[in-house]
């Protein structure tokens, strides 16, 4: 492999002829050799779009030229458009700041810049500095948790979001579709007092509505920026109102409501706004997780289970038994579930890392915020075209599980007694014969029964 030399203030290094990057990615990619995960591309690409802010300000307080912060732009906006995804190789096992990731950008930046104005990556000085000039103003300590928040609120916002949305219309449409069918209820998966299957829908609806404002409050808490805040959150080396003005730039570009941080350090040495939202996250997943599951069970079968919804067929469910069909979809989603939880305890654990002035576990958190928000987005929309749109009852078999239940005699308390109520049931049960015919054995008009006993009046 070609190379080209490169030197910083630890000396010099050699790097790929024709990779846009320099020292400091050359040297991480030596000292980090620490698994296959990548830092994520909405990362990267919010970074540079942090750096399209910054050197607006920049240039909006005087201390940047307008050419530089043209031709910063001109860069930004290719990376921003994955036209050098390849040029970000870090793993996110690195220094627990994402120095290494941010210095990765800055350097693509100025060499991008040195190929398009010079065409040759080996000359110097480079013309736009990857400190002086991509970093004015800035600090790897302010750049990288602006650039998390600005990543996850965009991730969450524009794919998780909608998806909950769906999935609850999906739900309140088929509560509305299936509202007149009466069923079986179940408690401690025993057979219990019946239930509407409308019920059960909207029961998930709620559910995800709440887990929904659970994450839209969380995520109000990313809005607010710490950029301007330099190294420790003291604004050393940055001009005057240059917070206001990047993070008024950054406002108008994603069109989200972001705002400086009142407590700039708060942002830089705490993470608990990713702790809340992981929480969330968590949140939904647990939701979903029950959810999902309920379908499992009411779908089982489809000779030797509850059998009282279908769900589509996609694909044969077994390599030895000819004609099986399993619940695939509920099974990717519960497992994506289970995954979101696991990446929450991790977050949990990287928000403690607070140590002073900074939290070191930066690039960790927002990996795992990002991977647990595109998991469930993915799984969902799956979860909705592939199970839930396709998804019916069994009205057979749910009439003939509520003919069958011996909870109907529930409706009898009120007229018999709780006592004699529970002689009914349980000698129906002995004997193998209905509820009906065994109040009747036990005394009870045909008459009595059929008016104190109407599923439909139960739910």
């Amino acid at each position: 492999m070609k190379t080209r030399t490169e030197s910083d203030s630890m000396g010099q290094i050699e790097v790929p002829k024709d990779a846009l990057w320099g020292s400091n990615t050359q040297r991480s990619l030596q000292n980090f050799k620490i698994g296959t995960n990548k830092m994520p591309l909405e990362l990267i690409h919010s970074i540079a779009l942090v750096k399209k802010a910054a050197a607006y300000a920049n240039f909006k307080t005087g201390v940047l030229s307008q050419e530089k912060k043209n031709l910063i732009w001109e860069i930004c906006d290719e990376i921003i458009a994955g036209q050098h995804d390849e040029q970000f190789p870090l793993v996110i096992w690195q220094t627990g700041s994402g120095t290494q990731t941010n210095m990765n950008v800055n350097e693509v930046v100025a060499f991008r810049i040195q190929q398009k104005k010079f065409g040759d990556l080996s000359q110097k000085p480079l013309f736009v500095h990857p400190n002086d000039d991509v970093n004015k103003s800035q600090s790897t300590n302010d750049v990288f948790p602006t650039s998390m928040r600005v990543a996850a609120y965009k991730a969450l916002h524009t794919k998780l979001l909608p998806q909950i949305k769906n999935l609850m219309t999906e739900f309140e449409q088929k509560a509305k579709e299936y509202g007149h069918i009466v069923r079986t209820g179940r408690t401690h998966m025993m057979d219990a007092t019946p239930i509407s299957f409308e019920q059960n829908l909207l029961s998930y609806y709620h559910q995800l509505k709440m887990g929904l404002n659970s994450l839209e409050n969380s995520m109000s808490f990313l809005l607010e920026l710490p950029l301007g805040g330099t190294a420790s959150g003291s604004g050393l080396n940055a001009p005057e109102n240059y917070d206001k003005i990047a993070i008024e730039y950054l406002k108008t570009e994603t069109g989200f409501n972001f705002t400086p941080i009142a407590c700039k350090s708060t942002a830089m040495a705490a993470h608990d706004a990713f702790v809340a939202v992981s929480a969330s996250l968590k949140t939904l997943a647990t939701i979903i997780m029950k959810i999902a599951n309920d379908l499992r069970l009411l779908s089982s079968g489809p000779r030797c289970g509850l059998a009282e919804v279908r769900i589509p067929e996609n694909e044969p469910g077994s390599s030895i038994m000819p004609g099986k069909v399993n619940p695939t979809q509920i099974e990717a989603i519960t497992m994506v579930c289970a995954q979101v939880m696991g990446n929450d305890a991790a977050v949990t654990i990287g928000g403690m890392q607070g140590h002073l002035e900074l939290n070191v576990f930066m690039p960790m958190i927002i990996s795992n915020v990002l991977n647990s928000s595109n998991l469930l987005a993915d799984s969902i929309q799956s979860f909705i075209v592939n199970c839930v749109a396709g998804m019916e009852p069994d009205e057979e078999n749910m009439k003939n599980y509520l003919e069958k239940s011996l909870m109907l005699a529930t409706a009898l308390n009120p007229h018999i007694g709780y006592s004699n109520a529970a002689k009914i049931a349980q000698y129906a049960n002995k004997n193998g014969i209905t509820l009906r015919e065994a109040a009747i054995a036990n005394g009870v008009s045909e008459s009595d029964f059929d008016k104190w006993v109407k599923p439909e009046e139960m739910v």
